[in-house]
């Protein structure tokens, strides 16, 4: 197949690529790079209708125009990967003085100065170099728990490379041909092997946005599906899930696994007296202190209304009350601080109990929540503890929240 017919293949695919990230960006805006990889596609686009057309333009309106959409091209793909990555973007400038030096240095090339190797130099140097950072955006995070960030950095790593080395490959070719004709023939082969790396980078690299903006989707429905709306943290049935991993994990490794539950004092009149609103913001700063308290391997679920409960995995009995206590003394220190009225002071009731041999996640959140109905009963802005399996207090309907 030669070159010219390869060359409207890439074009024609090229376009298609960018309609379909378009159309999956119209409904999905909220996917960070996706636009930016659909522009990087429409420049490529243009790069390769201007490939098409190159012989009907002025030679230094082709060098220009071709030389700034493969760099720019290169340069959406790595601003994409950033915005995926929720990192900042680079200065814009930076690349506006970076491409023209390369268009400037290409045009000096082929009008002023010809050399066909130098020309091939610049004309990858920029967009290798932005494919390889964005390879090394991408991967990060863990194969196999995100498997498409690899597969994307790995096409866009082995394509920068293949720009940069392309220069040598051409050298080699040209250098190690017998004769005159020998060689402009096999410049003709790379030149068609060129475009066919290139069309293969194109398929694999849509496919993987593609499936990068499937990753993000599902993570997003996980956690809307995992996380309670209003304070960010685990849903009653994503923690109790976690928690029964987290007891049997302890078991095998005979581990200590503290449970404790947390209850929010006089909450139901904070939300009488100042309103439901405020009810909201007491609970996101409540959340917000809590995992101050906390580290990172810590897991913290909202039980619903104004109860809260965290497991402490390795922590020890010991090491749980001293969390407790600090979390409870930091509560009671620390008010909200209403921007409408005065400071709404807040304490909290907890309870603390250990995981036991043959407990589930609902057995041993049942003894924390005894644990916690009897620091109510003792006065509440305290923290109790029950170590083994108690008889359930009769305060559960007597006492109120």
């Amino acid at each position: 197949m030669h070159t010219p017919t390869l060359l409207i293949i890439a074009a024609l695919l090229t376009g298609l690529v960018t309609a379909v990230l378009y159309a999956v960006w119209s409904f999905n805006r909220n996917i960070p790079g996706l636009r930016l990889w659909m522009l990087s596609f429409l420049t490529g686009s243009v790069f390769g209708v201007s490939l098409l057309v190159r012989e009907r333009l002025h030679e230094v309106v082709a060098v220009v125009v071709s030389q700034a959409t493969v760099s720019l091209a290169a340069y959406f793909c790595l601003m994409a990967s950033r915005a995926y990555m929720g990192r900042r973007p680079f200065s814009h400038v930076y690349a506006v003085v970076a491409i023209a030096t390369l268009v400037a240095l290409s045009v000096f090339f082929t009008v002023v100065h010809p050399h066909q190797g130098m020309r091939f130099v610049f004309a990858g140097l920029g967009a290798g170099i932005c494919y390889l950072l964005a390879a090394a955006t991408l991967a990060q995070g863990g194969l196999r728990r995100v498997p498409a960030r690899y597969l994307f950095a790995l096409v866009a790593g082995l394509h920068g490379l293949f720009l940069l080395l392309r220069p040598a490959l051409f050298q080699l070719g040209v250098a190690g041909a017998p004769g005159e004709a020998a060689g402009a023939g096999l410049v003709a082969q790379l030149s068609q092997f060129v475009v066919l790396e290139a069309i293969v980078a194109v398929v694999l690299l849509a496919f993987g946005a593609l499936i990068l903006a499937n990753e993000y989707i599902t993570t997003e429905l996980r956690h809307l599906a995992e996380v309670d709306p209003l304070t960010s943290v685990f849903n009653r049935r994503a923690f109790l899930t976690l928690l029964d991993k987290a007891i049997s994990s302890a078991q095998r490794t005979q581990s200590a696994l503290p449970v404790m539950v947390i209850d929010l004092d006089h909450f139901k009149k904070i939300n009488d007296t100042r309103g439901h609103r405020a009810g909201d913001d007491v609970l996101r700063h409540f959340v917000m202190l809590a995992l101050r308290c906390l580290r990172k391997e810590d897991v913290m679920g909202r039980l619903g209304g104004e109860e809260f409960a965290i497991f402490l995995p390795n922590a020890g009995d010991g090491g749980a009350l001293a969390v407790a206590e600090r979390l409870r003394a930091l509560v009671q220190a620390q008010p909200l601080l209403a921007t409408d009225a005065c400071p709404i002071p807040l304490t909290v009731s907890v309870g603390v109990t250990l995981c036991a041999d043959g407990d589930s996640a609902d057995s041993a959140l049942q003894r924390a929540d005894e644990a916690m109905y009897l620091a109510k009963e003792r006065g509440r802005n305290r923290v109790e503890t029950l170590a083994k399996p108690a008889a359930a207090h009769a305060v559960h309907a007597a006492t109120e929240s």
